[in-house]
């Protein structure tokens, strides 16, 4: 458990559940889902990334790397998400999203793991085709966000997606290769059991990895080559859950901005997650 010693010490006099998180952060996304799912109350700290505010220094005493989530019990204060989740399970086991014995739950662990190592991935496809008009910075900005931040792998990274209009290609190829393997895997799984991806019990699997690939559906990722997988999308999407802690903090506006950029772009400069790696196969 990813427990860490914040540097505003106000934090460890908070009672309850109290989440720092951002609208369409995917590791946010996780988290809420997490705690739709065990019908808990929590208190919302709404962190806007276009305006910056993790590059804050009140947030950056939250969580020094300046990412969201942050999530707080009882004055305990953990920022990683599949630790978040899987301390949700333990700390409040009803409704249960572990399933029984040593097998299946090292199982699930390997279907957490994978939905995080995906994470780097899904941020890399998410700037180049969803993200590049939502949040245009001038020389001045950047140098700003610099200073501000103190994640430094961040802010490079963000300056290198400001910096041209496309991340290198190998890249982009390299994120959709990995990402098409996961779903190939995912779609076996769920070809073998289902209606979940463990089997009959809908787990933290399910909230990990329902942000990841709604993030793809956003981009219009051709989930119809998995087809145990997208029925299981279609499944997902109707739960109570992944309304309120996904879909509502997404109101159907941005997902059609969204879905209008990524078919501009494709139409006007033939860049669209489709026509890379083993997508254009």
């Amino acid at each position: 458990m990813p427990v860490i010693e914040p540097g505003d010490p106000a934090l460890k006099n908070l009672k309850g559940l109290h989440l720092w998180h951002g609208d369409l952060s995917s590791c946010s996304q996780r988290v809420r889902i997490t705690l739709a799912e065990k019908g808990l109350e929590w208190q919302s700290h709404p962190i806007s990334i276009p305006d910056n505010e993790h590059a804050t220094p009140q947030f950056q005493a939250i969580n020094p790397d300046g990412l969201v989530p942050a999530f707080v019990h009882d004055g305990v204060v953990m920022i990683e998400s599949k630790d978040i989740i899987q301390y949700l399970d333990a700390a409040f086991p009803e409704p249960p999203l572990t399933p029984d014995g040593a097998e299946d739950a090292a199982l699930l662990q390997k279907w957490i793991d994978d939905a995080d190592t995906g994470q780097s991935d899904l941020k890399l496809l998410s700037h180049e085709f969803l993200f590049r008009p939502r949040k245009n910075m001038s020389p001045e900005d950047l140098d700003a966000f610099a200073a501000a931040h103190q994640n430094k792998e961040l802010v490079e990274f963000i300056r290198e997606w400001q910096s041209a209009d496309m991340f290198d290609a190998a890249r982009i190829v390299a994120a959709v290769d990995r990402t098409h393997a996961y779903f190939q895997e995912l779609d076996d799984a769920l070809r073998l059991g289902g209606p979940w991806i463990m089997g009959a019990q809908f787990t933290l699997a399910e909230a990990a990895w329902m942000p990841n690939v709604h993030r793809m559906w956003l981009m219009d990722w051709p989930l119809d080559r998995y087809p145990n997988l997208a029925a299981w999308f279609e499944r997902a999407r109707q739960r109570p859950s992944f309304i309120t802690g996904l879909a509502d903090w997404e109101p159907a506006v941005v997902a059609q901005r969204f879905q209008d950029y990524v078919a501009e772009r494709g139409a006007d400069a033939g860049i669209h997650v489709r026509n890379f790696g083993a997508l254009a196969a």
